[in-house]
């Protein structure tokens, strides 16, 4: 074989490479986003799981993690005493992780209402702060909050309701963003998204995650609860481990507005990531299809096809670029790929071009996968975050 014999099935053997690069890269971003909900779709034709609703009265432990929340936590208490539940059966309680200014004051004023205060001396983190709450209450059903979302009257009835049904281990609820100026923002349409992988999860079998502003559980699968491990994934995780499920609820509906500063959404985003990398790790028994089952393979497909778009992202636009003098038909696909992150870039650098959804969901589609390649660089650098500091929307 000569050498320009050899040359060619080398470059000939690198384009073969790059193409199947190319494919398979397209193909998992398509199967994480589209394929897994058209496959819930399919299988939901068959399988049907629905929640058996009804009157229910439990005792119920409302928690409030808090830090250093005095300019919003009177909103939050005035707003959880709305609520159309039993006062007898509903334990009202701010966990407070060792506030530096005037929260636990404002709470204290709160006592006659029935508001109780549980405070680490120790700034410990959220789920810590959270574990001292479960320690200290005795409510058979835990519902969480954070200080920022407002809910309606009628929504720890709601959510109760659904623990009529012994299969329900956790509710998770429906998150509705609001832009500071009231538009539906990317972000709205990504969680709009989301809401209904989550109504389809529901329908078939289980949820793979929570809502953390506001979720409910039974006091059970918080037996042990990880002061070091993000509350609401893991205590879906727990609700799995003992056979049960996670489900969401469309009655119950948290309110809270987006981050108007995008660094401070973006900086929200990788620790939130970083945080839900740190329990899947821990928890890759889970992915055992043989004693998870069906769950096994919404875990991988939700959780961790997700987590690896970026580098199918990358490598789609690395085999795009060597594959471009091939053909046409690459040099267009280059060609969209660079004018999609060019848009994306543009609006997230500037906000100067037309507020329209179409420019809007690219630049929140880069920006969420951008945070997640962040959030595995910190992750295998060794960053597990425990103490948080509350996004100030």
């Amino acid at each position: 074989m000569s050498c320009s014999e050899g040359l060619g099935r080398l470059v000939m053997n690198i384009y073969v490479c790059m193409q199947t690069a190319f494919w398979i890269s397209i193909g998992f971003i398509c199967y994480a986003y589209v394929g897994y909900p058209l496959l819930l779709m399919l299988i939901g034709v068959v399988r049907n799981r629905p929640v058996e609703k009804g009157p229910c009265r439990p005792t119920v432990s409302f928690i409030i993690t808090a830090y250093n929340e005095e300019n919003r936590i009177r909103e939050k208490l005035l707003n959880t005493l709305q609520q159309d539940y039993p006062r007898k059966s509903f334990d009202v309680v701010v966990a407070s992780d060792c506030s530096t200014d005037g929260t636990d004051d404002l709470v204290r004023s709160f006592s006659s209402s029935g508001v109780r205060l549980v405070r680490l001396n120790t700034k410990g983190g959220k789920e810590a702060a959270q574990k001292q709450a479960v320690e200290l209450t005795a409510g058979e059903i835990l519902v969480f909050s954070d200080t920022a979302t407002m809910l309606e009257p009628t929504a720890i009835t709601s959510i109760v309701k659904n623990f009529s049904d012994p299969t329900v281990g956790c509710v998770s609820s429906v998150d509705r963003f609001i832009d500071t100026d009231g538009t539906v923002s990317g972000e709205g349409a990504y969680v709009r998204y989301e809401m209904f992988l989550r109504n389809l999860e529901t329908r078939v079998n289980t949820l793979v995650g929570l809502s953390g502003s506001f979720f409910a559980a039974r006091r059970s699968v918080c037996q042990g609860w990880a002061p070091d491990l993000q509350s609401d994934f893991n205590t879906l995780l727990n609700s799995v481990r003992n056979n049960l499920r996670g489900v969401a609820d469309p009655e119950c509906v948290g309110f809270y507005k987006n981050l108007s500063d995008q660094k401070k959404e973006y900086d929200r985003k990788v620790r939130t990531i970083v945080r839900g990398i740190s329990v899947f790790m821990r928890s890759l028994s889970l992915l055992n299809p043989f004693r998870y089952h069906l769950f096994a393979w919404q875990l991988f497909s939700h959780k961790l096809c997700r987590w690896l778009v970026p580098f199918a992202m990358i490598a789609a636009l690395m085999a795009n670029v060597v594959l471009a003098s091939s053909s046409l038909f690459f040099q267009g696909t280059l060609v969209v790929q660079v004018v999609f992150y060019a848009v994306a870039m543009a609006y997230l650098a500037t906000k100067r071009l037309p507020s329209i959804g179409m420019l809007r969901i690219p630049s929140f589609f880069v920006m969420v996968n951008l945070s997640i390649l962040d959030a595995w660089i910190r992750y295998f650098r060794g960053e597990r975050i425990v103490s948080w500091s509350p996004s100030k929307r």
